[in-house]
């Protein structure tokens, strides 16, 4: 069974790959590996290593620590489970709403606000 940790990694580096707009492929080309290797990765079934990490950070151009956001530890001593981004819609308009000028953006962002705080 996966360890809870490496499950997290390689959600987040799923989630930033899909966020960059790149395929498994091609990350896999950036650090010099099979596209099979980053699908362990993501699934936490395989451990990356910190140089591996360390590679993987700089290709979607994100520190190290980007892959440990969010774990925090619960009393049990294993971190909570899946957050928001791990839907594939919230994801799409995340990147949406990246891929807007900002100042439009903001105007969306706004509206966004008043419509639910209206709800």
């Amino acid at each position: 069974m996966a360890h809870p940790v490496d499950v997290h990694v390689g959600k987040r580096v799923r989630h930033r790959r899909w966020m960059t707009g790149m395929t498994q492929q091609q990350l896999a080309e950036k650090v010099g590996i099979k596209f099979q290797q980053i699908q362990k990765y993501e699934t936490g079934t395989n451990r990356i290593s910190a140089s591996r990490l360390w590679e993987i950070a700089e290709a979607l151009k994100v520190s190290v620590a980007y892959f440990f956001e969010g774990l925090e530890r619960g009393a049990d001593g294993i971190p909570p489970g899946d957050d928001l981004l791990a839907d594939r819609e919230a994801l799409e308009l995340v990147r949406s709403y990246y891929a807007i000028p900002e100042h439009q953006r903001r105007q969306l962002f706004e509206l966004a606000r008043v419509l639910s705080d209206a709800a």
